[in-house]
């Protein structure tokens, strides 16, 4: 944590009204104050030790992590809940290494996010220098730029260029490579003058652009039109026009789960989750609409299913920021490229309210959800075993669906999908395209910091909480007000039910055992509880909430539960698993 010293320093005038001398690492920080940053999240070592004696002079938080993958994800989890660009720092060599798995975790969720590695020497760079690594050359494919740093005058520029590339267009990580004699020597600091030059975005389209007057027609035409909610609507700040969109052209909204959260789950034209795990009327819709009006996402498999019989029968309008993700997937019929919020807002105008009376579409889906739409807790009667979604509902009633939940990745992160209902933005943060075990904890840390304001609450399985576990030390250090809930099964739970599924409930390498969580927690410094009954999740979650300071829950829930419905790899989006024994390629009629 910052300590009174660093809070009350004298910036070194990020303003940049007079050119100041100042060392490479002091430009380093001053440039970072200059761009607003007020935290970091890193963990110190050789090469970077010029930048971390330099840091007391400046009123920056740093959070130190217990892993260099802690403070990727950190600074990822920041960036997700307060839409500004997180930073992380690390040094040379394995501490480098360690941001590997958080920058692709950003890269493929696109996540604005600088990371700054120290690197030896330049004049020993090329010769296996202790702990040096081509870390440039090891992140080339999961940035969207970076940058070797040799001489202290490149710094500044290189610093502000990274901050304009990572929260431009498609946002995404950059790193930042920094030699440690480029951090020893001194040079001229002008924040001013080291601005980058504009990049020069994409054409955005025009109101009166043939695109955008055709997509206007197909709208207006279509009987059974689908909205795909993505991640683009957080990033853009769509919200609002995505549901002038939805109201005034009477259109359900289906998510990603990335998604969840930029339409209101309550809304009444809210359809759900899309996809593998997604509600069975959602994809059903999707099967069945004559047209698809993709907003800010990117067709991912786990959306899709097999492509060869995906929406067969719908025309599809795609509107992406990023010309590389146009027909990459799914070819497009209208393809609108450019920032999601500015295309809407061409496009409304030409867009006439549809009246309600045309709605049979909404009726035809309304008729096709049947029983599965009361798939809820009522359907889960406390028989003395503990659910998951017992666990998740429960939550979602205490909290009144407001607090940010981080998930970590597998059955856990489906059942907070389907059933913590999130009416605002930037409520969920999980890890959707790389889906990285571990996340969950040290994205909560940043999340916390970016909101302080706001409740905050791990959800995390067993096995992925055990990665970044020893995060709960930075939790307990920096005096969060964070709740931690481990959906503990005992199993690595989603690699079970696909071995229960598809390998004849071979549970090869899939049990795991567990330290307890509520002594380790203790060990941290940290209050537990252990829940393993329906009756005592409610107490438990009010105790956490009412506790000031870090709060684990170890809730013991059934162990060979599973997540329902399911699609399987390389099936259609309506051939679902639904229920425990249903084959989806012998559908009954009572399925169909």
């Amino acid at each position: 944590m910052s300590t009174g010293k660093q809070a009350k320093a004298k910036s070194a005038n990020p303003a940049g009204a007079n050119s100041t001398r100042l060392t490479g690492a002091e430009i380093l920080w001053a440039t970072l104050e200059g761009e607003g940053v007020s935290v970091v999240f890193g963990y110190p070592g050789g090469a970077i030790l010029p930048a971390y004696d330099a840091l007391r002079k400046f009123p920056i938080r740093h959070v130190l992590v217990r892993h260099e993958q802690g403070a990727a994800h950190a600074a990822d989890g920041y960036a997700r809940a307060s839409g500004r660009v997180g930073v992380a720092i690390a040094t040379s060599g394995p501490g480098a290494t360690n941001l590997v798995t958080g920058i692709a975790t950003a890269m493929l969720d696109s996540v604005p996010m600088v990371c700054i590695t120290g690197q030896v020497a330049s004049k020993v760079l090329g010769t296996d220098a202790f702990q040096e690594i081509d870390i440039t050359g090891i992140t080339l494919p999961i940035t969207k730029h970076n940058y070797v740093a040799t001489r202290a005058e490149d710094i500044a520029p290189m610093i502000r260029e990274a901050f304009l590339v990572a929260k431009s267009g498609r946002p995404g990580p950059v790193l930042v490579d920094i030699t440690k004699d480029a951090q020893q020597a001194s040079a001229d600091f002008d924040f001013a003058a080291a601005a980058p030059r504009p990049h020069r975005p994409h054409p955005m389209l025009k109101t009166e652009s043939a695109a955008i007057l055709q997509a206007a027609e197909l709208i207006r035409k279509a009987k059974k039109p689908v909205i795909l909610a993505g991640h683009g609507i957080l990033q853009s700040g769509a919200g609002a026009q995505v549901m002038t969109l939805a109201e005034r052209m009477r259109i359900p909204v289906a998510s990603t789960l990335l998604g969840l959260g930029a339409f209101p789950a309550s809304h009444p034209l809210s359809l759900g989750m899309m996809g593998m795990h997604g509600e069975a009327w959602v994809n059903h819709a999707i099967q069945q609409s004559d047209l698809l009006i993709a907003c800010g996402m990117r067709f991912d498999d786990r959306v899709t299913g097999t492509l060869a019989t995906y929406a067969p029968n719908a025309k599809k309008i795609h509107i992406e920021i990023d010309p590389a993700e146009i027909n990459k997937n799914v070819k497009a019929d209208v393809a609108l490229i450019g920032d999601l919020k500015e295309v809407l807002e061409a496009l409304l105008p030409h867009l006439a309210p549809r009246k309600a009376q045309e709605s049979e579409w909404l009726r035809e889906i309304e008729s096709s959800k049947g029983e599965v739409a009361v798939r809820d807790i009522k359907n889960l009667p406390d028989s003395g075993h503990l659910y998951a979604a017992h666990v998740l509902h429960d939550l979602w009633r205490a909290t009144e669906g407001k607090a940010i939940v981080v998930t970590d990745v597998g059955q856990h992160q489906m059942w907070e999908a389907q059933y913590y209902k999130h009416d605002e933005p930037r409520t969920l943060i999980t890890s959707g395209g790389l889906g990285t075990m571990g996340f969950a904890l040290p994205a909560a840390i940043g999340a916390k910091i970016a909101c302080p304001e706001k409740e905050v609450w791990v959800v995390a399985g067993d096995g992925g909480f055990q990665m970044t576990a020893a995060e709960l030390s930075t939790a307990a250090q920096e005096e969060l007000d964070l709740n931690i809930a481990v959906v503990n099964n005992g199993y690595l739970g989603m690699v079970r039910q696909w071995q229960e599924f598809f390998y004849e409930k071979n549970y090869q390498s899939s049990p795991l055992r567990s330290p307890d969580f509520v002594k380790l927690a203790e060990a941290h410094g940290i209050r537990g509880l252990a829940v393993s009954k329906r009756s005592e999740v409610l107490p438990a979650v009010e105790e956490a909430r009412r506790h000031k300071g870090p709060f684990v829950i170890n809730f013991h829930v059934e162990k060979e539960d599973s997540v329902y419905p399911m699609i399987p790899a390389g099936s259609a989006l309506h051939e679902m698993i639904r229920r425990p024994g249903h084959n989806p390629l012998v559908e009954t009629a009572q399925d169909k």
